[in-house]
């Protein structure tokens, strides 16, 4: 086929959608109970971690809640307080890791996670959900 005379040299422009198609929502069909994060990149990808308490820990050491296997994560690394989740958010806090905590894209010693938010610790990168149903409201 050939090009059209208005179509040669012609640049197209390829935009991504807003998600970040290189990491899938591994959790999108499924349907919990509990607030959860699901790894989609690094060493563990395709795991998922129900957090079934209000404190929940992050890091190398295998005490923790959610242990991250892996040299680029601190043993204790950080921690998530699930209490907020009653208003629709939760809290997450780096406890002074070397490589630092990542919430969408930008390095944070305390931040707000809602459904969706993503993490960034060490080399995982991780999707936190709350898995509340969403709720409708009808104007009157």
């Amino acid at each position: 086929m050939q090009p059209t005379k208005s179509g040669m040299g012609a640049t197209e422009v390829f935009r991504m959608p807003s998600a970040d198609a290189t990491v899938p929502d591994l959790m999108a069909g499924s349907v919990q109970a509990k607030p959860s994060i699901t790894i989609v990149k690094g060493p563990m990808a395709g795991e998922n971690f129900e957090l079934d308490s209000d404190d929940i820990t992050l890091g190398r050491d295998p005490k923790n809640s959610v242990f991250l296997n892996d040299m680029t994560v601190s043993r204790h690394h950080a921690r998530i307080d699930l209490r907020g989740l009653a208003s629709g958010f939760a809290t997450i806090e780096d406890l002074g890791s070397l490589n630092g905590t990542w919430v969408d894209g930008a390095i944070v010693s305390r931040a707000m996670l809602k459904d969706g938010s993503t993490i960034q610790i060490g080399t995982f990168r991780m999707v936190f959900h709350t898995n509340r149903r969403v709720m409708r409201v009808n104007a009157v």
